[in-house]
């Protein structure tokens, strides 16, 4: 190795340790006064800043303080809505006749309507060009080019035709039928709700018996110590039988579903996980497959009916089955004879759910650059129970998602389950995730998230229920712990891949120490043994294929979810699978940008709520975009992802412009695809620092 070299490694280390990334001394900026931007920032938050500050030599007055520019801004202002008066109604926009007639709520004043838009922010329609129709219409703020002369759409018929087959892959939106039907409490969740109560009523005969109460905060500590430090091999054929024992789904003879043959769920991709058993039988997230050929079942009926009475009548002799209340497991709950869907994760490039930014858009953006995996954003399950519109947005799937989950977050059993029920006969998913990681104080106190964690009764009962009311794999995603010293997510894991979860994600970091620390991979190669043979993926700090070589490499784990790394550089999947570290022009990330805003634009509109909409997401976004560093301007690349940047310029102006940590500038960027901003917009940044220029 050469002398050189060993001195960057050096002064890497030095660098590290300050948290500033060296660059180039060409590119640095010498001396550099950061003031507040004003001119986007709400009049409370320049007041605030003001009152701060006083004015030194005042009789009276306290010592001048320094503003504090770090940390986030909490209690940000959210976007403003314009009035339903002066929206155009969406029956006019399709030139179709309102039913409400003058009863409707939106305007139907064309020309009003037309006097009071905003002008056209360009003259091509993305909606337009793609698929051969706006369905915006006059509100379109690209409208000039598929409007006439007497306000009518232009549509191209052939274009049309062909983009009907991409726009029928839509799914899982929320029909108006469905959305009744939640609001009114009318939808038959009785069999997520006997699993559910089956279930609870199982854990607390259990814990009644143990004289442990299912609440008791302890529990998540405590239990399951013995498997913490041992690795777990593959189950036996005891470990099978009692998984069967322990996982139960309620049988429907009206759903067609619970009449699925084996051959019929033969295409399924096999799980490495799955309990091996000297006889034909196996069990694998609550399902049980019994005999060589459904055809047989028919022919078997005679003999299985009598092998139940056997057994019952064994059962009542030696006073061992099971009640709820008045009614036995037997009546109430059955194995049935079909096997899940399971997917194989293993050395696939996982997208993490992230709030706000991890968007349909974004998670375009990351698919056309290699992920294999996507998920959606969290989801409250009460909010999806109630046909909350905004929240079922959390839950819409494109075509080009080939392998797509969703996130709940709940702290209930009996809701859980019910809203596994409802995405399971609703959605189009390939599995279900549970929040266990959610750090925020909102979901905390209420028990969800990592709260979930400290209740290992609870928690039982909302994987158990999830998992056999669920058809696809239930997953799960948890955090170390809740303090920062006391490490106790590998005594959860123990106990997890005994309940019925196909997939179990890692981020190695406490609710305590957020983003102040690094993840901890050398106690997420320990989580890795006590969770096998289950499934297990870690979580935290890759933002290089450097990076992901190394945690791949940890024992037992078998893939990575990426979270940061992919909102600071989404092309990482490309670098990744191509094992080089790409330096990536200005041009190219602009291309990246107007891709997603032509996204935001299919997904949440082209017309003005539309726009802004897309406007806010994308400085969201921007918030990480900004802070990856180009390759050929590190000094000792590559970056790692705890070092932030020192102010620096580009190579270009566009390389300066899309490095800039001023929230101003970000709005400069969007105005240059999305026109320019209202007079009344108005945006304060998640972090502080950044509304500074």
């Amino acid at each position: 190795m050469s002398e050189g070299v060993n001195e960057c490694k050096v002064s890497r280390v030095m660098e590290s340790s300050a948290g500033i990334a060296k660059i180039k001394t060409e590119f640095l900026v010498s001396a550099h006064t950061r003031e507040l931007c004003t001119t986007y920032t709400p009049q409370k938050v320049i007041d605030a800043v003001e009152q701060s500050v006083n004015h030194a030599g005042e009789v009276g007055e306290p010592p001048t303080k320094k503003v504090k520019v770090k940390g986030q801004n909490k209690k940000r202002p959210r976007a403003k809505q314009t009035p339903m008066k002066e929206k155009l109604c969406i029956f006019l926009m399709r030139e179709e006749s309102c039913p409400y007639s003058d009863s409707c709520k939106f305007s139907h004043d064309i020309e009003g309507f037309l006097k009071t838009k905003m002008a056209d922010v360009g003259e091509h329609c993305y909606l337009f060009e793609t698929f051969g129709k706006c369905k915006f219409g006059l509100s379109c703020r690209y409208g000039q080019c598929h409007t006439s002369a007497d306000n009518k759409s232009i549509v191209n018929e052939e274009l049309w035709r062909k983009s009907q087959e991409h726009m029928a892959h839509r799914t899982n939106s929320l029909s108006k039928e469905l959305q009744t039907t939640l609001r009114q409490k009318k939808y038959d969740f009785s069999k997520a709700d006997k699993i559910q109560k089956h279930i609870g009523q199982q854990i607390k005969d259990k814990m009644q018996s143990n004289s442990v109460d299912p609440n008791d905060r302890s529990m998540a500590v405590v239990v399951s110590t013995q498997c913490s430090d041992t690795s777990a091999s593959h189950p036996s054929v005891d470990d099978a039988k009692t998984i069967e024992r322990d996982a139960f789904v309620v049988v429907d003879d009206n759903d067609s579903r619970n009449r699925e043959t084996v051959a019929e769920k033969s295409a399924c991709i096999s799980t490495p996980f799955a309990a091996s058993s000297s006889r034909d039988a196996m069990a694998v997230n609550g399902v049980e497959l019994t005999g060589k050929e459904s055809g047989k079942e028919s022919g078997m009926e005679s003999a299985q009916q009598a092998g139940r009475a056997e057994s019952r009548a064994e059962a009542a002799a030696a006073d061992t089955v099971k009640h709820s209340g008045a009614v036995t497991d037997e009546d109430v709950i059955s194995l049935r004879a079909s096997e899940k869907k399971r997917l194989d994760f293993t050395g696939l490039l996982y997208v993490a759910p992230l709030t706000t930014v991890g968007n349909l858009p974004f998670r375009r953006i990351c698919k056309k650059f290699g992920a294999d995996i996507t998920c959606g954003e969290m989801a409250m399950c009460t909010n999806l129970l109630q046909g909350q519109q905004s929240e079922w947005a959390l839950l819409r799937r494109h075509h080009t998602e080939d392998v797509f989950g969703v996130q709940l977050c709940g702290s209930h059993a009996d809701s859980m389950a019910r809203c596994a029920q409802l995405l399971n006969e609703n959605v189009v998913v390939d599995f279900v995730d549970v929040n266990m990681g959610c750090p925020i104080d909102l979901v905390f106190h209420k028990g969800a998230g990592c709260g979930l964690m400290t209740r290992m009764g609870k928690l039982e009962n909302v994987v158990r229920s999830m998992a056999c009311t669920l058809d696809v794999p239930l997953t799960v995603k948890l955090r170390t712990g809740i303090a920062e010293d006391k490490n106790i997510a590998h005594n959860v894991i123990a106990k997890l891949k005994d309940w019925g979860v196909g997939l179990i994600t890692l981020h190695g970091r406490s609710r305590q120490a957020r983003y102040t620390k690094l993840a901890d991979w050398e106690y997420t190669g320990r989580c890795a043994r006590a969770a096998a043979p289950v499934p297990f993926f870690g979580c935290g700090d890759v933002l290089t294929y450097e990076d992901y070589n190394r945690d791949i490499a940890t024992p037992d784990v078998s893939g990575v979810m990426i979270a940061r790394g992919a909102l600071y550089k989404p092309w990482l999947f490309t670098e990744i699978k191509e094992q080089r570290s790409w330096d990536i022009s200005a041009t190219e990330r602009f291309d990246i940008i107007k891709d997603f805003v032509n996204y935001g634009l299919e997904h949440w509109g082209s017309d003005e709520a539309g726009i802004e909409k897309t406007r806010r997401f994308f400085l969201e976004w921007q918030s990480f975009l900004h802070r990856y560093i180009p390759v050929g301007l590190l000094e000792c690349p590559p970056q790692r992802i705890n070092e932030r940047p020192p102010l620096y310029t580009g190579r270009n102006d566009l390389e300066t412009l899309l490095s800039s940590p001023s929230c101003s500038d970000w709005i400069k960027i969007s105005e240059m695809l999305l026109g320019p901003v209202p007079s009344s917009f108005d945006f304060l940044p998640k972090h502080k620092a950044n509304a500074y220029k």
